[in-house]
């Protein structure tokens, strides 16, 4: 698949989704605390959804059985939301989310505490969420794929973290997942250069520990081979003239 520039009006179609998803992300941090289960968090999702008449991106997607992906602790992404999985105090819970509205998709993360986490956990949401905001500074025409990875890269690894590999931002539009890749990691100056139209999700996974990560028998979630805690927060940008233009705001 090749990158596919989108135009005005398809971005402001984009936005339009975007809204939707920071809504209902939203409406999900609300619902985050200690005795919660992660399923809870689904079916207030669900419920908003039905309330707009939208569609979510993720249920259905190769058989994923939910519209949010919820990922607890040392869980990286694609968590599935359960009636088992109480939430505690001090745990962090990503939760990943996606619409489509008029045929165009939005795609966000955030990671939530429950209650009141320790310094180390609190550290690893501010510096992954620091480093999605890097990533997003670097968009701008003329910049390279490259130049938002080593930005994202720099600020994760100044703090002694690691930025997971396996897992990547993407391209997004009329498709959930499109060309390019966006890794969360790289050298400025390399890779495909950005352009005017593009739109892309970035979305760091940073562990507290070392990078590498399995994928558990449910076939979906994946986690932190070290069992260290792990963050994720993403964005879905459009790249504009002026520089980054964040949709899921």
């Amino acid at each position: 698949m090749a990158v596919v520039l989108k135009s005005p009006q398809e971005i402001e179609k984009m936005g339009r989704a975007g809204r939707i998803v920071h809504e209902v992300l939203e409406l999900v941090r609300s619902k985050v605390k200690p005795g919660v289960t992660t399923y809870d968090l689904e079916k207030a999702a669900v419920a908003r959804l039905k309330d707009l008449g939208v569609k979510a991106a993720f249920k259905g997607y190769q058989g994923y059985p939910c519209v949010l992906c919820t990922s607890v602790n040392s869980e990286v992404v694609h968590g599935i939301p359960s009636p088992k999985r109480v939430l505690k105090a001090g745990d962090i819970v990503s939760v990943d989310f996606g619409v489509v509205v008029d045929g165009y998709y939005g795609d966000a993360a955030v990671t939530i505490p429950v209650g009141a986490i320790d310094a180390d956990a609190a550290r690893l949401l501010k510096v992954t969420e620091a480093s999605l905001q890097a990533g997003i500074a670097a968009v701008r025409p003329g910049a390279t794929l490259g130049d938002v990875g080593a930005a994202v890269q720099g600020v994760v690894e100044r703090e002694g973290f690691s930025v997971v590999r396996d897992f990547v931002g993407h391209g997004i539009g009329a498709n959930m997942h499109e060309d390019p890749q966006v890794p969360n990691f790289g050298a400025p100056g390399q890779g495909m250069k950005l352009r005017t139209g593009m739109v892309i999700a970035i979305e760091p996974m940073v562990n507290a520990g070392k990078p590498e990560v399995m994928v558990l028998p449910d076939g979906w979630t994946a986690v932190a081979k070290d069992g260290s805690m792990s963050a994720h927060f993403e964005h879905t940008v459009a790249v504009t003239a002026d520089g980054a233009r964040i949709l899921t705001v």
